[in-house]
């Protein structure tokens, strides 16, 4: 099963070391959990898309004020959620900031309406 880990910055986070980071990726790389993932540039650099009655509106900078924003992502092939958690909780992010992990969910699944595999947290 895929999903998506959102790596976010939290302000109340610890400090980061890069090469922690360095190493997660490329035991997840040879691992091959990782499917691909990469850092993205501040909020500040986000173009917003809506469209409204018809009209587009494009506004520079994220559409909500935050402290908090993604700051990459990276696709995981896991097993099932305990196996996304587990891998998520080994990122150094997981002390410096917040991942947040979402199942993938093919367009061949549109009627099923329930979380995918693993603990089914309510959190």
């Amino acid at each position: 099963m895929k999903y998506m880990m959102f790596v976010g910055v939290d302000p109340d986070g610890e400090e980061l070391e890069e090469d922690n980071v360095e190493a997660w990726v490329a035991d997840l790389d040879r691992s091959g959990k990782r499917l691909i993932g990469d850092r993205l540039r501040p909020a500040e650099d986000a173009t917003t898309v809506r469209v409204r009655k018809g009209e587009l509106l494009v506004t520079d900078g994220p559409f909500t004020e935050s402290k908090d924003w993604i700051a990459g992502f990276d696709v995981l092939e896991c097993d099932d959620l305990d196996e996304a958690i587990e891998i998520a909780s080994a990122h150094p992010m997981a002390r410096a900031g917040r991942l947040e992990l979402r199942p993938f969910w093919p367009f061949e699944d549109e009627g099923e309406r329930q979380p995918a595999g693993g603990r089914g947290h309510e959190d």
